[in-house]
């Protein structure tokens, strides 16, 4: 669905942001995209949504290359950016004005999620808060039924009921022909959504694998001492939260902000038990 191939890009000839990077997203996954300030998650989601071009190397989505901005692959991405713009009109005329490049928009579906979200739509749009416009604009990408959707910091600007709504609408919205990427610093927003994480380090892509592929080969606990084959462990209350090799085959919850810092620290240790190459999902 997505490929990319040997990305460089830098906004700057001094300051490159991916060096020689490989990506591949599939459909029918929700992408967790993970990364310190400044490791270029914007700038991926830009260059897949065509927004910024490449200095070299390919990107491809649905078959298209989106630097070409081709209108066939613009109806299929709904790109939800960090900072936005919404004009002092009611919703009805922002849906006049925009609804119509998606052709598989669905209004009933539009305005059950504004429901949900409970959003004042007779308000104008430039005169709701910055968490109503939020919940709006996710609203209006969900509801375009795009192939591809694309959410930068989706929760930013949400209160916590608002979050927890957030992840039951998300929850409901993967389908199998459907590709979704949510960047985000904040990982516990994430958690028990995702279904693959994304993790972006020094120019490339440090791990990309299916969350089950992760706790097969991972074990995320808590314990009191420390035993010899802890791979990553931080100072919790009581004890220690670790990461070990699962070897006894142990169920265990992926705590996101555990593998996101043992990653950045041992990136080696880490990846080299998570192959995805020799993985074969359990049927």
């Amino acid at each position: 669905m997505i490929t990319i191939q040997n990305l460089n890009f830098s906004y700057s000839k001094s300051r490159p942001l991916f060096l020689q990077m490989d990506l591949t997203l599939k459909q029918g996954h929700i992408y967790g995209l993970l990364g310190k300030n400044g490791a270029g998650k914007s700038t991926l989601l830009k260059n897949i949504a065509g927004l910024v071009y490449p200095v070299s190397g390919m990107v491809e989505v649905l078959g298209h290359n989106p630097t070409r901005r081709e209108p066939s692959l613009l109806r299929e991405i709904s790109f939800i950016p960090e900072e936005f713009y919404l004009p002092a009109v009611k919703s009805e005329q922002f849906l006049k004005a925009n609804a119509g490049f998606y052709p598989n928009f669905d209004r009933e579906h539009f305005y059950r999620l504004i429901k949900e979200f409970e959003i004042p739509v007779e308000q104008k749009l430039a005169e709701m808060s910055y968490g109503q416009k939020k919940k709006y604009i996710i609203s209006f990408g969900l509801a375009s039924n795009t192939k591809i959707i694309i959410m930068d910091e989706p929760t930013n600007g949400l209160d916590i009921p608002s979050k927890a709504q957030f992840r039951k609408i998300m929850a409901s919205a993967i389908t199998d022909d459907r590709c979704v990427i949510i960047s985000t610093h904040q990982v516990r927003d994430l958690d028990n959504l995702i279904d693959a994480v994304i993790l972006l380090d020094e120019h490339k892509v440090a791990l990309n694998a299916p969350v089950n592929l992760i706790t097969d080969k991972l074990c995320f606990k808590k314990m009191k001492e420390l035993s010899f084959d802890v791979l990553h462990a931080e100072e919790a209350l009581g004890g220690f939260n670790v990461i070990l090799p699962n070897t006894l085959a142990e169920d265990s919850k992926l705590d996101l902000e555990l593998l996101f810092n043992a990653v950045l620290q041992q990136k080696e240790k880490i990846t080299n038990l998570i192959k995805v190459d020799e993985y074969v999902r359990p049927v």
